[in-house]
């Protein structure tokens, strides 16, 4: 690895923990990164998992306030998550490579669009929960979907924290500054349990793993301060922007 790699790696592991703690979808940063610096999709995967692993830490403890007295229902959606995350990579693992290079340029532009429609579905999340005035709690089809989406995000994490969101924002009542919260926990939750897992059994990158550790980390607090006052179209005008640069390389290679 050269030096201009490495602070590239590093600088990208900063934003994907930025953007992970304040909208989601950091992978989109970092993958296509790595895949552009000669890694193998599987590889880049695998070393995202790990090394995101503790910015997802670092901005699920930046919203440590917002969750006071609603810990005992965020492990119970743990509970889900990390059941959902072992299957997710036990599908990697399992799967053939081939099947996962061709499936993962699908999975960058699903996620693409999940971020491009996200605004759309906050503000019809919030105007159904004015509209109804009823309070939703947690349900057999909440803890079903995360438990999905956790097999989303163990096999390939990039936007699991957008369907995260939109479907706690359809089934709770809760404020969407606590749902973001929860959303930090429960990535962090199926990071962790996929990146322990990749770490033992599958091809990773450990000066990668190493440089988004660091840099996720810094990133992770940054969103959980300052983050939350950069302009989300920003952020997430640049999502896009990379993902779809993603998928044309992915196709074309």
């Amino acid at each position: 690895m050269t030096w201009w790699h490495a602070v590239v790696i590093f600088i990208a592991g900063m934003w994907a923990g930025t953007i992970n703690t304040v909208v989601g979808s950091g992978t989109l940063v970092t993958f296509p990164v790595l895949v552009a610096l000669g890694y193998p999709p599987v590889t880049a995967t695998t070393s995202n998992a790990v090394g995101l692993a503790p910015g997802t830490i670092s901005g699920a403890y930046g919203y440590r306030h917002e969750l006071v007295g609603y810990w005992p229902q965020v492990v119970r959606f743990a509970i889900a998550s990390f059941f959902g995350a072992i299957g997710g990579t036990v599908l990697l693992l399992t799967l053939p490579k081939d099947a996962f290079e061709k499936i993962v340029p699908v999975l960058v532009g699903l996620a693409v669009v999940l971020v491009i429609v996200q605004p759309k579905v906050s503000k019809w999340v919030q105007k159904r929960r004015e509209a109804n005035g009823r309070e939703h709690h947690a349900g057999p089809l909440l803890f079903g979907l995360l438990f999905v989406i956790g097999i989303y995000g163990g096999y390939f994490t990039a936007a699991q924290g957008v369907m995260m969101m939109a479907v706690m924002g359809m089934l709770l009542s809760e404020p969407l500054q606590r749902l973001n919260g929860v959303k930090n926990v429960l990535s962090a939750v199926v990071n962790i349990v996929a990146g322990t897992i990749y770490a033992f059994v599958a091809p990773v990158s450990w000066p990668v793993i190493g440089l988004l550790a660091l840099g996720s980390t810094i990133g992770g607090q940054l969103g959980a301060k300052i983050g939350r006052k950069l302009p989300p179209t920003v952020l997430r005008g640049v999502i896009v922007v990379i993902g779809l640069a993603a998928v044309v390389q992915l196709v074309l290679k």
